[in-house]
């Protein structure tokens, strides 16, 4: 990783070491540092997509379900910026909406579309909000979250990532959770980055790559998400296996603060391999909300 990035962490090693962590477990948890790129919607930073904006698909793409957050051009994102193998150009587009879903179900998906790909633009009156054509219906609520969505452009901000969670699910039990492994002091570092955090980290709603988090992070929630996938998987009977939770990774993040979803998250999660392959219809989206 870039040393400056590293070198970013400098208040939260002297925190931890202040709360008289050991210098090996502290160096042990700065290790897993990632990089991540945050977009913000101001700055001096390089364009590097938009929130919003016209909904623009090739002809044979299906109408989305869900709303069109924001789409990101991946030539302007350089990997070591993000760490994940996004592809080397054309566009993501990603789709959610803040409401929760049932049997694990996702909140939104992800559309690559590759450079010259033709496309044509689409009607963005989403069945998620409005209803299905034919069966059109008015929720207030519904539509006074969606009329929040940004639209602005996005700007890209090297950033530095560790981790918010410090359990995972115990080998002996899925229903019990063991403290990380290789980390036996992982709660009281957490503390410490949550409270250097706010002066490291650069401020914006939208990330990509880089660790997971929320208002009540525990476990990863991208392995949350990834066994949501798993339990939606089985609720449509689908015979086909999805990769194990530890193989997915944070796609995206996006910190909501709408008026009536405040302190929300959704994440985009995706198997590493597939993102490798350039496959994105197995990528899952979580909603997590403490209201």
């Amino acid at each position: 990783m870039n040393p400056d990035l590293i070198n970013r962490l400098t208040p939260f090693r002297a925190e931890a070491l202040g709360r008289g962590i050991p210098p090996e477990d502290v160096e042990r948890w700065i290790a897993t540092a990632r990089p991540s790129a945050t977009l913000v919607t101001g700055g001096d930073g390089p364009v590097v997509g938009r929130f919003g904006g016209p909904l623009l698909l090739p002809a044979d793409a299906p109408d989305p379900w869900y709303p069109l957050l924001a789409t990101l051009d991946c030539a302007a994102v350089p990997e070591e910026t993000t760490g994940l193998q996004l592809p080397p150009d054309g566009r993501l587009l990603f789709f959610g909406f803040p409401e929760m879903t049932y049997y694990g179900g996702s909140a939104g998906e992800v559309v690559y579309i590759p450079e010259g790909t033709p496309v044509e633009e689409r009607n963005t009156k989403y069945a998620c909000v409005y209803g299905e054509e034919g069966n059109e219906f008015v929720d207030g609520a519904m539509l006074g979250i969606y009329a929040q969505f940004p639209q602005e452009e996005l700007r890209l901000a090297p950033d530095v990532s560790l981790p918010h969670h410090f359990l995972v699910r115990s080998p002996e039990s899925a229903d019990d959770t063991v403290t990380l492994p290789g980390h036996p002091r992982g709660l009281d570092l957490v503390e410490a980055w949550e409270e250097t955090c706010g002066d490291i980290v650069v401020d914006g709603p939208l990330h990509i790559g880089g660790y997971a988090s929320h208002e009540c992070t525990e476990t990863d929630p991208v392995a949350d998400a990834a066994e949501d996938a798993e339990e939606a998987r089985r609720h449509r009977a689908d015979a086909a296996e999805l990769p194990a939770p530890e193989e997915w990774t944070l796609l995206a993040q996006w910190d909501i603060g709408l008026t009536g979803r405040e302190g929300s998250t959704l994440h985009w999660v995706i198997p590493r391999q597939d993102l490798a392959e350039r496959r994105f219809d197995r990528a899952h989206v979580s909603f997590f909300w403490n209201p």
